[in-house]
């Protein structure tokens, strides 16, 4: 009997150890799980295989969203995609679009400012006379009647004489002082408050290397071997010629091959050597001379409606700057890069290449001066904008001499 109640003793202490230390723990982990609900990640987590689609797409949710880089930067970009808004301008050019730099310059700035605004801006090029005559330019994108136009300053001269010192300057500054002036010296400020007053914005828009003097059906030695020639010939460069003597047309780029046929002409300037090869001169006359010194540089502008131009968003503004600067740089870079090339081609068909003798630049230059002083009292705007470029000039001799050899 005492051997029955021994074993039960022992039976209860060991049954209360076994609950304590084995089935208690149990216990408290099963109501620890059975806390969760059946839809809480834990129990998912148990329940089904682990989906990362799933998981990504709730992080997409309540992750912060990033921040477009244009509003960081504090300008709003124009909406992207097929619902943006685009601006679609017709461009009339002064040039054929397959003349070298002159119309390829031209095509450019349309390919270019499609390519840089994914198609937000759309210009479509025009050849000569195809929307308006092309001495009718200015006042179409003066009124509105065309968007924007290719040309140079320098061809309103007859309207405006100061905007011609913005296209070239006989005797004047060479690519890099040019550029100075227009961009650093006050030039441009100056070019687009005269265009201010006839509604129009510019923007410079190309350059070209220095130009060829001209072709000519016979030599020189003397300036007064120039008296009585006729020749084709523009801008300020013309005035200086009619004051040694030269009789001068201003004939548009497609009439010059029919007046050296008919006559009407015996020289002609118009462009640089591969330009001139285009047009194929060199069946007309066979000398050729250089320096140009009437165009020693030539700027060009895109004119665009002021209107159109105040209208558009200040980045559409940027990118229409942005491209015509780098067609600045490429008809610079490129009319270096062909002339030696295209006056081989010339020498080989039998074009006799010429420095004018130092005795007619100097008289030239003298006729050059006379022109400008005439200019200069006979006009504030020209007066005012020589005088800018003068004094430059005058400060910039110093920095010229020192750094060239």
């Amino acid at each position: 009997m005492r051997s029955i109640v021994i074993g039960i003793v022992i039976g209860c202490v060991v049954g209360v150890m076994f609950g304590a230390t084995v089935i208690a723990p149990r216990l408290d982990q099963s109501r620890a799980v059975s806390t969760h609900t059946p839809d809480s990640p834990a129990m998912a987590d148990k329940k089904k295989p682990t989906d990362t689609s799933d998981q990504k797409n709730r992080a997409d949710d309540t992750a912060p969203k990033p921040v477009p880089s244009e509003q960081i930067s504090g300008t709003v970009l124009p909406p992207a995609g097929p619902d943006r808004p685009v601006v679609r301008w017709r461009m009339a050019s002064a040039w054929s679009g397959s003349l070298p730099q002159l119309g390829s310059l031209a095509l450019r700035v349309g390919r270019k400012l499609w390519e840089v605004t994914d198609g937000g801006i759309e210009i479509k090029f025009f050849e000569p006379g195809e929307l308006v005559p092309t001495s009718e330019m200015f006042n179409a994108v003066s009124s509105g009647s065309i968007d924007a136009a290719f040309s140079s300053p320098g061809y309103w001269g007859e309207k405006i004489p100061a905007l011609q010192l913005f296209s070239a300057v006989p005797f004047g500054p060479e690519a890099s002082e040019y550029m100075a002036w227009m961009y650093f010296g006050g030039g441009r400020d100056l070019m687009q408050d005269i265009y201010d007053k006839h509604g129009i914005h510019s923007v410079l828009c190309g350059m070209n290397a220095p130009e060829a003097s001209g072709w000519f059906r016979r030599a020189f030695t003397t300036v007064d071997d120039l008296k009585g020639l006729k020749m084709r010939a523009t801008g300020l460069g013309a005035q200086v010629l009619r004051k040694v003597g030269v009789h001068t047309f201003p004939l548009q780029e497609g009439d010059i091959f029919t007046a050296f046929e008919m006559g009407d002409i015996d020289a002609a300037e118009f462009s640089m050597p591969a330009i001139d090869l285009k047009m194929g001169f060199y069946e007309m006359a066979s000398h050729y001379y250089f320096p140009g010194w009437h165009q020693p540089t030539t700027f060009f502008d895109l004119m665009i409606n002021k209107g159109k131009w105040d209208a558009l968003p200040k980045i559409r503004r940027s990118q229409i700057e942005t491209v015509c600067g780098d067609n600045v740089r490429q008809g610079l870079a490129e009319g270096e890069a062909l002339q030696f090339t295209a006056l081989k081609d010339l020498t080989a068909r039998g074009v006799k290449i010429h420095r004018w003798p130092e005795a007619i630049l100097t008289s030239l230059e003298n006729a050059w001066r006379d022109v400008a002083a005439e200019q200069s009292s006979a006009d504030s705007d020209f007066r005012r904008v020589f005088a800018s470029l003068t004094a430059f000039r005058k400060n910039y001799a110093v920095w010229h001499e020192l750094s060239r050899r």
